[in-house]
């Protein structure tokens, strides 16, 4: 006998220091439809402890399912990520980098990932030394997130991550800044531990779904995507064994 674990998920906050009450609705919204909310990056706009701080206050007073998050690259712009962190976390947000959740069940693993393209357009690390530190940047968050698939157990898996992971979900997107939003060293490690579901933001005007090689579903939870859904989320239903569904 099975049931289902709903699990809402959204990116691309960029909570603003004139942000406050504007995700209060949001957050209720999460917790009427879901059973847990997944926010794939860019908390805060420019990575500022106050918008932190703001969005904080909209979890602590709105939200009443568990939340897990990742890091964006605007989270990391002013160099305040283990104050955001911990900001986050002292209202219950599980951050993940490298790190493992379960909940019923279903097991999550989260890392930010990095961009450098996909497939045989990927960058390669060889010239430059800045070549390779960038290469080597994409190659240790997929190390990290195949650290995290390693550690789960459970018959469900879902990734959490900001840059996407195949070019299906950020076509739409200028050509010109498609190896940027992504890499596919990320999708790697999602089909060999046979992910079930994959998040991502950071594609503002990409493409809502796609699939990996392995055939595994990522979804593009950008704010200006899922915006157009009602609720405004991403909303997908996962089974559980029913002898932890409650």
């Amino acid at each position: 006998m099975t049931n289902t674990l709903r699990i809402a998920a959204i990116a691309d906050l960029h909570v603003k220091k004139t942000s406050a009450g504007a995700y209060h609705e949001l957050f209720e919204q999460a917790t009427r439809n879901a059973d847990i909310l997944l926010i794939c990056g860019d908390l805060t706009d420019y990575g500022y402890v106050e918008e932190a701080q703001i969005l904080a206050r909209e979890i602590s007073s709105s939200l009443r399912i568990p939340a897990l998050a990742v890091l964006g690259n605007h989270d990391v712009e002013a160099g305040n990520e283990e104050e955001i962190v911990k900001i986050l976390t002292d209202v219950g947000v599980t951050m993940l980098d490298g790190g493992t959740y379960e909940y019923r069940g279903v097991g999550f693993a989260g890392v930010k990932g990095f961009c450098g393209g996909f497939g045989r357009r990927a960058l390669g690390a060889w010239g430059e030394k800045a070549i390779k530190d960038f290469v080597h940047e994409s190659v240790n968050e997929a190390l990290k997130l195949e650290n995290a698939l390693v550690r789960l157990r459970t018959p469900q898996k879902i990734v959490l991550l900001h840059y996407a992971p195949i070019q299906a979900t950020v076509n739409g997107e200028p050509p010109e800044i498609i190896a940027f939003l992504g890499s596919s060293r990320l999708e790697e490690p999602i089909d060999r531990y046979r992910v079930t579901a994959v998040f991502h933001g950071h594609a503002h005007r990409g493409s809502p779904e796609g699939r990996t090689k392995g055939a595994a579903p990522v979804y593009n939870v950008a704010m200006p995507i899922v915006a157009q859904m009602s609720p405004p989320l991403r909303i997908v239903e996962v089974p559980i064994d029913a002898s932890v569904a409650a």
